[in-house]
């Protein structure tokens, strides 16, 4: 189990420092806690649990790494759940961030996140107008910071789409960067697949009433939903991009083929005029014309020439070979 940090806070600003394997203080009413947690174990939830009164079903949730995105109002307090994403190469890996927030706390429990929601809890306090503003601006602050992350990683997909279109209009793929093409298509899917629960989670706090959010914060919860729907936007760009690649290189490959295939035709019909002249002079028959003829085979050879430079020029023209 890792504490990142835990906090009691008064008119915005840090007064005690919490130790989770103590007994947790009990607040008043204009303070509150802020406990982070990366990857606890089910002690450390369930000591938690019983001091705040954490619903058994939310901490069941917030216990599992691979939880689709939501939220949900349990009594006085709201729990939700966000992934939160990071670019190995070129795949995608996926934490969990589960967030409890009543009216004196917010929890926040990551999984297989390695980003820290430490910068946020540095800006926070080096703005205590704000943070005295209490737990439901820290708990849009934390949603921020995570939809930052998803932008992060959006820009660096977009570069590597770029890149593999760029490299389709000036080269045929191979196949292992088809392979790639198609790898990163089923990333982008499984990210929007994830974006739609996040784009729920956060249209629910502009169109539902929770009484666990102040009506002021409202303005900033929509902000947050017109960042993750223009992050929706753009993943499904990226998908439709990739698509065009792999048509870009289906279109490439068959106009190079029909290339070939017209330089094969083109250069069979111009062999197939010596062979078919010299195939009827190679008979054996006794009285064929111009056999006996003493400038026949000089004629016949500049006829050949002839014919097949006329074809040449003719499939040269009509851009054959």
């Amino acid at each position: 189990m890792t504490t990142v940090a835990a906090k009691l806070y008064h008119d915005g600003k840090a007064i005690e420092t919490i130790d989770i394997a103590k007994p947790i203080p009990h607040v008043k009413p204009a303070d509150f806690i802020w406990i982070g947690l990366h990857e606890p174990d089910d002690g450390t939830l369930k000591r938690i649990q019983d001091h705040f009164g954490l619903h058994p079903l939310a901490v069941e949730d917030a216990l599992d790494p691979k939880h689709l995105p939501k939220v949900e109002p349990y009594g006085d307090h709201l729990f939700l759940v966000i992934r939160t994403p990071r670019l190995e190469g070129d795949k995608i890996i996926y934490g969990n961030t589960a967030i409890f927030m009543g009216r004196q706390f917010i929890i926040t429990v990551r999984h297989g996140s390695e980003r820290s929601h430490s910068p946020v809890r540095t800006q926070l306090e080096a703005t205590p107008w704000l943070l005295k503003q209490g737990p439901d601006f820290v708990l849009h602050a934390i949603l921020d910071y995570i939809v930052d992350g998803y932008s992060d990683l959006v820009d660096a997909m977009e570069e590597k789409v770029l890149a593999m279109e760029d490299r389709a209009i000036g080269n045929f793929l191979s196949r292992a960067e088809t392979a790639r093409v198609f790898m990163l298509r089923r990333e982008l899917f499984r990210l929007q697949r994830i974006l739609g629960p996040t784009e729920d989670l956060a249209n629910r706090f502009i169109n539902l009433e929770l009484p666990q959010i102040d009506a002021n914060i409202y303005p900033f919860m929509r902000d947050l939903l017109d960042h993750v729907r223009r992050l929706v936007y753009r993943v499904e760009g990226l998908r439709d991009t990739l698509t065009s690649v792999i048509e870009t290189s289906g279109l490439l490959e068959q106009q190079r083929q029909g290339a070939i295939t017209r330089q094969l035709a083109a250069w069979a019909a111009i062999l197939a005029v010596p062979t078919a002249i010299a195939g009827i002079y190679g008979m054996n028959f006794e009285h064929m014309p111009e056999l006996r003829w003493e400038y026949g085979y000089y004629i016949i050879v500049g006829m050949m020439a002839t014919i097949c430079l006329s074809l040449y020029i003719r499939f040269k023209r009509a851009g054959w070979l």
